[in-house]
């Protein structure tokens, strides 16, 4: 056997060797039901999430109008524990009296005091616009999204998606309704609950199974299936938390410090 033959046969190796790590197979993403859904069918491949830097930090995105949730560099988890930090503590309180009408119909264009507010777009189509790539908008709409590529921060996945049939892109609340009714929101002004529920720091599109299996859990009882974004994930939280002066439970907190650590 000669040099080249030998060199392309461990180069094959390698390169089956590094398809098999990162999961290339296809696999189609399954119908979700969740509260928050968008329709759409969606294929994804398993593969990571393609670095191509439309993602950005939570730590260099406070406000939630730049689009994804990319992982936090180990030089910054110091600034992230620190911002974590800073959120209260409390008790879950009850769910009683809790609906998705105490904080407006889904998705709200005029809430006063949010990004993105009063522009004619729906809430919802203000973040597959924000988070989505290779946009195609219904005819004569510039805000309603038929069709869109999205890598997904909860899975590592790439999905690609139609507007026209199942649902597999939902519109997670980082901090979910229900739990924030528990942890205070029962008690706030209609306009305020109008404002968590509508406000894209507290908006990611997600994969819809995933967004389904969270559910209304908080940090210690649900994080993304992808590892590399729990930083992230939890700075998010966080972020929302301060932003609104809501507390999350003990254990939720420590959780979030956790995904952070050194």
């Amino acid at each position: 056997m000669d040099t080249r033959t030998t060199r392309a046969i461990a180069c094959a190796a390698m390169l089956a060797a590094a398809l098999g790590v990162a999961g290339c197979k296809d696999t189609t993403v399954g119908t979700g039901k969740g509260a928050d859904p968008g329709s759409g069918t969606g294929t994804a491949s398993s593969g990571p999430v393609a670095g191509d830097g439309h993602a950005v930090s939570p730590l260099d995105n406070p406000d939630g109008t730049k689009p994804g949730l990319a992982p936090i560099a180990s030089a910054d988890r110091a600034k992230a524990r620190t911002l974590i930090g800073k959120v209260a503590t409390k008790g879950r309180g009850p769910k009683t009296g809790y609906s998705r009408d105490q904080f407006g119909y889904a998705w709200m264009d005029g809430v006063p005091g949010v990004p993105f507010a009063h522009n004619g777009c729906d809430t919802r189509d203000d973040v597959l616009k924000r988070d989505g790539q290779g946009l195609a908008y219904r005819s004569g709409s510039n805000c309603v999204v038929t069709s869109m590529t999205l890598d997904d921060p909860y899975t590592g996945r790439v999905i690609h998606w139609t507007k026209a049939k199942a649902t597999t892109v939902q519109i997670d609340h980082v901090m979910p309704l229900s739990y924030d009714w528990q942890m205070g929101a029962a008690h706030w002004a209609k306009t305020k609950r109008e404002q968590i529920a509508n406000d894209p720091l507290n908006l990611i599109p997600v994969d819809g199974p995933s967004n389904e299996a969270k559910g209304d859990s908080g940090a210690a009882s649900w994080l993304p299936p992808n590892k590399q974004i729990r930083c992230s994930y939890a700075v998010r939280i966080a972020q929302v938390s301060l932003k609104y002066q809501l507390p999350v439970t003990a254990a939720d907190k420590q959780a979030m410090l956790a995904q952070c650590a050194d």
